[in-house]
């Protein structure tokens, strides 16, 4: 597994920290650690960082001068292009989703959306349910019409380029691991867009770390959310030359914590949040990493990892917090 292969843009503070939970795995009776890619340091972290190093390589090899993405309207990995976009001379064109329906001051003006506009991003908002790829086309068509250059970003950063970050967050996590000589049973992360658990699934499964990922879905039900997760990580382990290294037994995802919807939170992820904070200091994004520790907690209560030792991966988020102030403030009060 050479990822020096591939173009890359080195954008993120890696190593993340990969450090344990005390009071957090003492309230649940697990032995619980988390992998802190919230601490990537680009516009304040998170998943996407690692992805966008090896997407920018490709777009500086293709001459692009402009970054051209989707994403919902308080996307982390919008925010995180728009940032890397600044940082290294690019312009910016991003498609906002209306997905969840919201129309609260702070949801479409502030968290994620303010810093979109504080890097220089171009905002285009569209309605929910949008054909989000035709959407992404036609953008770029519009800057190759006024002169530029465009490289398309997949929502997420998920593609085989993009997943190639967390390949490399796979080799991270084992190399640490054993610098600990800390045997790691299970991996457990926000499954979204696919890219970040395709890329752990695939770099682990390529390297024969024989561990186990299982992703907390956000958004889709568990089938399909299982089919994109083998598609990418297939698309993945072929990019490194290892087209045979993923089986599908290896594509674990558990769709039950999704609620009603993406970006719709519901009080057992406000409490999952307050866990998280008031025991080890830990801030959770409501969208994702929210929503995976209301998993992991509920999963963890009913003893589904007694004997185990969990990584909890971090994806970052905690800026989308400021956009969901309306929402979050009755849950607070109520479980305070």
């Amino acid at each position: 597994m050479h990822l020096a292969r591939f173009p890359r843009l080195r954008l993120a503070h890696l190593p993340t920290p990969l450090e344990p939970l005390p009071r957090l795995s003492e309230a649940l009776g697990i032995d619980l650690w988390i992998k802190r890619d919230d601490c990537t340091g680009l516009a304040g972290g998170g998943n996407k960082t690692r992805k966008l190093e090896f997407l920018l390589g490709e777009a500086f090899e293709q001459d692009a001068d402009t970054l051209v993405t989707q994403g919902a309207v308080q996307s982390n990995h919008v925010r995180q292009t728009a940032a890397a976009a600044a940082a290294t001379g690019l312009k910016c064109t991003v498609i906002l989703e209306e997905r969840t329906g919201s129309k609260a001051t702070d949801y479409v003006h502030n968290g994620n959306v303010l810093m979109d506009r504080l890097f220089g991003a171009e905002i285009r908002f569209v309605p929910g349910g949008s054909d989000m790829p035709a959407e992404l086309e036609k953008t770029a068509a519009e800057v190759r019409a006024r002169g530029g250059r465009p490289y398309i970003i997949p929502g997420g950063g998920s593609n085989a380029v993009g997943a190639l970050g967390y390949v490399d967050c796979a080799r991270e996590i084992v190399v640490q691991a054993d610098e600990l000589d800390l045997a790691i049973d299970r991996v457990v992360t926000a499954t979204g867009s696919a890219g970040t658990h395709a890329g752990l699934v695939a770099g682990l499964a390529v390297m024969g770390a024989d561990i186990p990922v299982l992703g907390i879905g956000v958004r889709a039900p568990k089938e399909k959310q299982e089919a994109n997760v083998l598609k990418l990580a297939r698309e993945t382990a072929a990019l490194l030359g290892r087209p045979d290294a993923v089986q599908a037994e290896m594509v674990v995802a558990d769709c039950d914590y999704v609620g009603a919807g993406y970006g719709l939170i519901d009080q057992a992820v406000v409490e999952a949040l307050m866990l998280a904070a008031r025991t080890d200091a830990i801030v959770l994004d409501p969208v994702y990493t929210g929503k995976a520790m209301k998993g992991l907690i509920a999963l963890a209560r009913a003893g589904r990892f007694d004997g185990e030792r969990v990584v909890f991966l971090h994806t970052g988020g905690a800026q989308g917090l400021f956009g969901y102030q309306g929402e979050l403030e009755p849950g607070l009060q109520g479980a305070s």
